[in-house]
């Protein structure tokens, strides 16, 4: 993970926000190269989600929504969660994780050590008998040790901390104004997808997919951009009848994981989780699991959501949202099967998946095996020297496919070290422009994983990156 942390900011794809001034926490900036990659798959899975699928259409909601629509959600009332902090390190923990010390308040001489919730303050309601007076009891918290440095005694007192990013509507700052920047993308669709269907003259089963800005006040931001408090989310809801839902999870399911073996994941890095113990507003849900370097972590979610969201929006806003079928003159609240996937998450599990490194000549090569259509430059053009009218010849081969494919120009430096700078950021295929392609119209083609040359008529390359991009 260093080494690929390493490669994104050497080469501009993903790198600090504001790292002049030192940065600020849990915040990146995508380069050029970084930027055309979340572009890429951003396309691409939207592609796949409505151009594949006649059924389905697509969203851009706003970013920030009438504060009500997180009351019903469930946001505003348990989207924060108890938080310490140490003294030592600094560093912020959710209490529910924190494993204390508990002092039987009976004998003063049985003591415990508990994790999880039961770390808050015992009240009345969580006694348990003392296996030295016999007794029930309440347990004083006696001692706390950080989970990061160690340090016993260190913790505050439990404060609640808000996940969501509070802002004012409005140029004054008072309580009439407070809004707050959407935690996910998924609410957009619900109190939209009304109009939605009619508009679009759809009815269930029927999706709408959006990719947008999301924003979390996270308690724990690690591994890269796996988990920041900015970041996209790539959500599609499907609206379905009340009992087709096992039908459409077995759908959805086999559709995402085609998905990204499509995208050249290998089967063996991914694994499905089925969560046991389920959220508020879940009737089943599973996790496609990656291997990242730091071991295994969500890459996306599918969950049967019910009526949930539906029913609370129409209750918290007094609309109809249910669905007429006049088909068979039957009214019912559709019911949802979300697919919900990370956007920053997704490129981290590729740009994982694409690293690479070898030794070719004796020196080590980085490269990035992007699938090319995800790639940030299609193709470079590489003039063997500047003079004798290859540099010319090269940029004018180079000028004739810009319009269609991301394309590169790149003729400083020695040969070598301009096929390593395309390595690195994922060019599939490098033409060489050299003194044969003045003889005889060809052109050498560098394929980027296998080091495979060929030569190929320059008025060829054009059909040459169709057959090899497909859509893009």
């Amino acid at each position: 993970m260093d080494r690929l942390v390493a490669l994104c900011k050497r080469r501009g794809i993903i790198f600090p926000s504001s790292d002049i001034y030192g940065g600020i926490g849990s915040a990146y900036d995508y380069g050029p190269a970084g930027a055309r990659i979340k572009r890429n798959l951003a396309d691409h899975w939207l592609r796949e989600m409505t151009m594949k699928h006649d059924d389905i259409v697509e969203l851009d909601s706003a970013i920030i929504y009438n504060p009500r629509v997180w009351e019903a959600s469930g946001h505003v009332g348990g989207f924060n969660d108890p938080m310490v902090e140490c003294s030592e390190c600094k560093g912020r923990f959710r209490d529910d994780h924190i494993v204390s010390i508990y002092l039987c308040c009976k004998c003063q001489k049985s003591k415990v050590k508990k994790t999880g919730v039961e770390t808050r303050e015992p009240t009345t309601e969580n006694e348990t008998a003392c296996e030295i007076c016999k007794e029930n009891t309440d347990w004083q918290r006696i001692e706390t040790q950080c989970p990061r440095c160690g340090a016993k005694n260190s913790l505050t007192p439990p404060r609640q901390f808000n996940l969501m990013m509070k802002t004012y509507v409005g140029p004054i700052e008072d309580e009439s104004g407070i809004a707050y920047l959407r935690p996910e993308t998924a609410q957009g669709i619900y109190i939209d997808y009304k109009i939605v269907m009619e508009t679009s003259r759809l009815r269930p089963p029927f999706g709408i997919a959006q990719i947008g800005k999301a924003f979390r006040n996270e308690i724990t931001t690690k591994n890269f951009i796996a988990r920041t408090r900015e970041f996209e989310q790539m959500e599609m809801q499907f609206f379905i009848k009340p009992g087709d839902n096992e039908k459409w999870c077995e759908y959805w399911r086999e559709q995402r994981w085609n998905y990204l073996l499509d995208l050249g994941v290998r089967p063996e890095k991914l694994r499905w989780h089925e969560h046991e113990k389920l959220a508020h507003y879940a009737r089943a849900a599973w996790d496609i699991e990656y291997e990242f370097p730091y071991g295994w972590g969500e890459l996306e979610g599918l969950h049967d959501r019910g009526d949930f969201d539906l029913s609370r929006h129409s209750e918290f806003s007094g609309k109809d949202l249910s669905f007429f079928d006049d088909s068979v003159k039957e009214r019912y609240m559709p019911h949802v099967i979300e697919s919900s996937s990370g956007l920053n998450r997704a490129m981290l599990m590729l740009l994982c998946e694409a690293y690479h490194e070898d030794v070719q000549d004796g020196e080590e090569r980085v490269y990035l095996s992007l699938d090319p259509r995800i790639a940030p430059v299609k193709a470079a053009f590489l003039p063997l020297v500047k003079k004798d009218g290859l540099y010319e010849l090269g940029h004018d081969l180079f000028k004739s496919i810009q319009g269609r494919w991301r394309a590169d120009f790149d003729e400083s430096g020695s040969i070598g070290k301009r096929y390593r700078r395309q390595d690195e950021v994922g060019t599939p295929f490098c033409f060489t422009i050299d003194y044969q392609t003045k003889e005889d119209g060809t052109v050498t083609v560098r394929w980027r994983d296998t080091l495979q040359q060929e030569r190929i008529s320059k008025d060829q390359i054009p059909n040459f990156l169709s057959n090899k991009l497909g859509i893009i």
